[in-house]
């Protein structure tokens, strides 16, 4: 087993000694310290080599400390089930019985014969894909694609079921605070003690940000790390806070809504059973305070992606955060004073430091000073152009600025800094606009787009004390604008020390990627060189968003954090323009890489589609039900009986539906209470039908559109009562419409005194259509005439059936005379058996959906979404009747009256008689005049309904067609491959076109 104590530093860190964990790396025993990611205590065991790079295998090291980490990426196995591709191994802590292993290379780590891609680099440079793969185009679909797929991504996805399970909840808060450094620690603090209601996120384990490696900050009197962890336990006491560690803020929506993803059971060796592997937070908020740091960025230079080039941040954090050195002989080169400091803190720590070099010419502060009184060697004005070694670095290549001899320097490590990027990703994804502060070249949050506020760091705020003062004031402001007796917190916080740090570069580094240097890597991950950014700017990549898709910069699983600005500056150089004038890529969610398990959460195996069944499920079960899948409902398709295929079914059922009755379950309908003085007006205006006048105990078909006055839904409208209406939508509409009614409602008829309430599940719904439909229900009815004078068709009327409440009501989907009983859902399937048994006796048979539309298309009743595509009008589907004529105003009226909705040729709804007598039409076929016309022909129409009719004896279809109203008795043509059939033009009644069955 590989020691932990190799390069760990005794008295240095917060890790205690007396927690050894154990794991494995590739095989092979390691051990660390409880509070170590794999990469702490792999480098603890002087391990630099984790990884391969995408395009080229060269050998990676750990880059940085966080979430911006492209290079070590490690799947981790916990068994076959529970292997995770693509870990950062600076995030993931260590556990005991940790399995992790290296990727993207075969067939050990050290000896990759992918590796030979690096020899041959010149013939993959930027976009050679698009050029090399578009020829022969044969060979696409059996070479270059299969080839492609295999090389395609990093790491292996598990094969077996994912066996854990994930939470989701929602929450609702004042304030959230996405990150837990200590400006959004303070501005929690002081929102939090102002009264609001605070969420406070942070991506790491424990809180602090900075200050895990800012050493010299003390806050209140304490360490900077002290003080986080006492502000943390502060924060969590408090009954009006919530804090959650390990949580990643990784999307920002509409309306203040935020997703976060928290790593439940990730950092432990045996999770609890009942434990959720990670969970989702939806959180809204009143406001977002973004308190997200800044992200380092690395020096752009020849070979500069060898393993034991690290940030200086990150050699930071290791050391006095993990108490790891990162090298022996640490070499530092810089354009930013933070880099001064990590060099400091690694010398007190005995580390040898032979130089700091510094691309900037005369850098001043006291922590150049500083460095040179510990006795380390500055040369400024120059810079490092390469670097020697294989699988770990062995010395850097420096030459001065403005040209001299180069001098090789041994080191085993070497650490860098071009400054620091304001972390602005969730403020561009909550659509604000960001803005390029040209003195300190770097883009800051703009225009804002949305109720949130940047502090601290992510808002170019350096000073730490600046920082402190920034994020107490932005706490007290937002518990002000969201909690109306907000007191004004006492929070305050005194600072000493801390970073102040100055200068950066953007861009290559001096002689480091010149046009004849090719390995100085922008992003690390996807193998892209300053060379490649160039090259895109020659082939002609003016915007920096097809610079981005012409090399993948920014397009690896880091989304850029580290090149996104280095890209642009040399795109800028190359363009000869301002770094403004090329553009910035946009932010999008996830800020990391977030799992599926997390956004799917319980939504998998039988609750990835959950179906709902109606009350009398398990009775069509027991009668040899076929069941069809209608949105989320299970429906009744159609009842076979021996030796019976579906149409044999169908047709017996259609036929006695006509002859004595069919019994169907109709429960899916959707149903609405409309309630309220106002509910007769309401309905008034969201239908295009007439309503203030119909008579209580009346029904009514009803056609809603939408705006543009398209056919939205349709459905019954029974009156209840003066104030009180029973609304019927279809099965799939039932949502849509209420969602429908509600949003007019509230915005568009607020002064309305209109209640509305989903009822769909209250009620189940019995249908019982056909010639002996009264005589089958009679028995069960008290409280009801059932005769024709007294119970008209389209008529309600509310009594008891078998017993139990019901809304009875006189309609037909059928044509035929019809009832839909409707009871208590808790009733329905013991009211369903009663008239089953009782209708079984008499003839009468249950029919399912496919009967159900066949009896439909006979009579010409549409159904939305299938004889209407979304460019439909009542008039179009020869329902113009249904639009009132004398009313002022109704959802949809000024649509209807555009000149494009009344012109000549539109698709209107006919009736097709298929000449030949037995070819049943396709659903969806196209409809031609002239079936000689050349290829591609003119299509004027199409098939939108089409069945057998065992009634008619012969096949029935609907088609949407143009100028179709004006074509009756005209002959088309359904060109199919074999032949084109012929069709004539008809009315869309096909069945009783008197309609006298309905009355019985």
């Amino acid at each position: 087993m590989s020691s932990a104590g190799e390069h760990r530093i005794a008295g240095v860190g917060r890790l205690t000694p007396a927690n050894p964990v154990r794991f494995t790396f590739d095989g092979k025993a390691y051990s660390g310290l409880q509070g170590d990611t794999i990469a702490s205590a792999l480098i603890a065991s002087g391990v630099h080599l984790v990884g391969r790079s995408f395009k080229y295998h060269r050998p990676r090291g750990i880059l940085s400390d966080g979430p911006e980490e492209p290079n070590a990426l490690v799947g981790v196995r916990r068994d076959a089930a529970r292997a995770t591709p693509n870990v950062r191994a600076t995030v993931q802590e260590i556990y005991d019985g940790l399995n992790a292993v290296s990727q993207n290379r075969w067939p050990s780590l050290s000896f990759d014969v992918g590796a030979v891609n690096d020899i041959a680099s010149p013939l993959f440079s930027a976009g050679f894909y698009y050029k090399t793969f578009m020829w022969p185009k044969v060979a696409w679909e059996h070479v270059y694609e299969p080839f492609i797929r295999n090389a395609a991504g990093l790491g292996q996805a598990p094969t077996e079921p994912d066996p854990d399970h994930y939470a989701a909840q929602y929450a609702h808060c004042d304030v959230l605070v996405i990150g837990g450094g200590v400006a959004g620690l303070s501005a929690a603090l002081a929102a939090a003690e102002s009264g609001a209601r605070v969420i406070l996120c942070d991506e790491r384990a424990a809180f602090g940000g900075a200050l895990r490696f800012e050493a010299e900050a003390r806050l209140d009197g304490k360490p900077g790390y002290d003080w986080a962890q006492d502000a943390a336990a502060t924060l969590a006491a408090m009954d009006n806070v919530r804090i959650l560690s390990r949580t990643t803020a990784f999307g920002y929506y509409a309306q203040n809504f935020v997703g976060l993803a928290e790593r439940v059971t990730e950092h432990l060796a045996a999770p609890a059973a009942d434990a959720p592997r990670e969970r989702l937070w939806q959180v809204r908020a009143g406001r977002v305070i973004i308190a997200a740091g800044a992200i380092e960025r690395h020096m752009v230079f020849a070979n500069n992606d060898r393993p034991g080039i690290m940030l200086a941040s990150a050699a930071r954090t290791f050391l006095n955060h993990h108490g790891v050195a990162v090298g022996r002989k640490v070499g530092v080169y810089t354009a930013n004073d933070s880099a001064y400091a990590a060099a400091i803190d690694l010398k007190k720590a005995g580390i040898d430091i032979p130089a700091i070099v510094d691309v900037r010419d005369n850098p001043q502060g006291s922590a150049i000073d500083e460095a040179r009184a510990f006795g380390i060697r500055v040369l400024t004005g120059h810079a490092v152009t390469g670097t020697g070694g294989k699988l770990r670095v062995a010395s850097m290549i420096v030459e001065p600025n403005k040209g001299g001899a180069a001098e090789i320097i041994p080191v085993d490590a070497l650490i860098m800094s071009a400054g620091w990027t304001p972390s602005v990703h969730m403020f561009s994804q909550s659509r604000g606009k960001v803005a390029w502060d040209a003195a300190t070249e770097r883009f800051l949050p703009g225009t804002y787009a949305q109720d949130c506020v940047s502090i601290g760091a992510c808002n170019g705020t350096d000073r730490l004390e600046e920082s402190v003062s920034e994020a107490i004031a932005a706490g007290e402001s937002a518990a002000k604008a969201t909690r109306k007796r907000a007191k004004k917190s006492k929070v305050k916080i005194a600072v000493e020390g801390g970073g102040d740090w100055t200068g950066s570069m953007l861009g290559a580094g001096p002689n480091g990627a010149n046009g004849k240097v090719i390995k100085a890597f922008v992003d690390f991950q996807n193998d892209v060189t300053a060379k490649d950014i160039r090259l895109a700017v020659q082939e002609g990549m003016h915007s920096i968003e097809h610079v981005k898709r012409f090399t993948t910069n920014g397009m690896a699983t880091d989304q850029g954090k580290l090149s996104n600005l280095h890209g642009l500056a040399i795109a800028a150089e190359a363009l000869g323009r301002e770094i403004p004038k090329v553009g910035l890529t946009t932010f999008r969610a996830p800020y990391t890489p977030t799992t599926f398990g997390a956004i799917v959460g319980h939504a998998r195996g039988e609750l990835f589609d959950p179906a709902r069944h109606t009350p009398m499920h398990e009775s069509e079960v027991a009668a040899g039900a076929v069941f069809e899948d209608v949105g989320p409902w299970k429906r009744a398709w159609y009842y076979p009986r021996a030796g019976e295929d579906m149409h044999a079914a169908v047709n017996r059922e259609c036929r006695t539906v006509r002859e004595v009755a069919g019994m169907f379950d109709a429960t899916t309908l959707g149903k609405i209470e409309v309630v309220g003085p106002d509910a007769a007006e309401f309905l008034n205006l969201i239908y295009t039908n007439p309503f203030l006048k119909l008579g209580v105990g009346r029904l009514r078909y009803g056609i809603m559109c939408r705006e543009d006055g398209f056919i939205y839904d349709d459905g019954v409208v029974g009156r209840m009562a003066e104030d009180r209406f029973h609304v019927t939508t279809t099965t799939g509409g039932a949502p849509r419409v209420l969602q429908h009614m509600e949003d007019y409602l509230q915005t568009e008829f607020p002064h309305m005194k209109v209640w509305l309430t989903s009822t769909t599940e209250q009620w189940a719904v019995i249908a019982v259509q056909g010639p002996k439909a009264r005589e089958i229900i009679e028995p069960f009815v008290e409280g009801i005439d059932l005769s024709n004078e007294a119970f008209p068709h389209m008529s309600v009327r509310e009594g008891t059936f078998c017993g139990v409440p019901t809304r009875l009501f006189r309609m037909s989907f059928t044509g035929e005379t019809g009832f839909e009983i409707n009871v208590p859902a808790d009733y329905g399937r013991q009211v369903w058996e009663k008239v089953y048994e009782r209708g079984k006796s008499m003839g009468m048979c249950l029919y399912g959906t496919e009967t159900m539309h066949v009896l439909r298309a006979e009579k010409g009743y549409i159904i939305v979404g299938q004889d209407t595509d979304g460019t439909v009008t009542p008039y179009d589907a020869g329902l113009g009747w249904a639009v009132g004529k004398n009313k002022t105003d109704f959802v949809g009226i000024r649509g209807l009256k555009r000149p494009d909705l009344v012109a000549d040729g539109r698709r209107q709804l006919v009736g097709l008689k298929v000449k030949d007598g037995k070819t049943v039409l396709e659903e969806g076929a196209q409809i031609v005049a002239d079936p000689n016309q050349p290829v591609p022909m003119k299509m004027i129409g199409w098939v939108s309904s089409s069945y057998w009719s065992e009634n008619c004896g012969r096949p029935i279809a609907l088609a949407l067609v143009e100028g179709g109203f004006e074509r009756m008795g005209r002959t088309l043509y359904v060109p199919m491959p074999d032949r084109a059939i012929e069709v004539e033009v008809t009315g869309t009644v096909f069945f009783d076109e008197e309609g006298g069955r309905i009355n019985g």
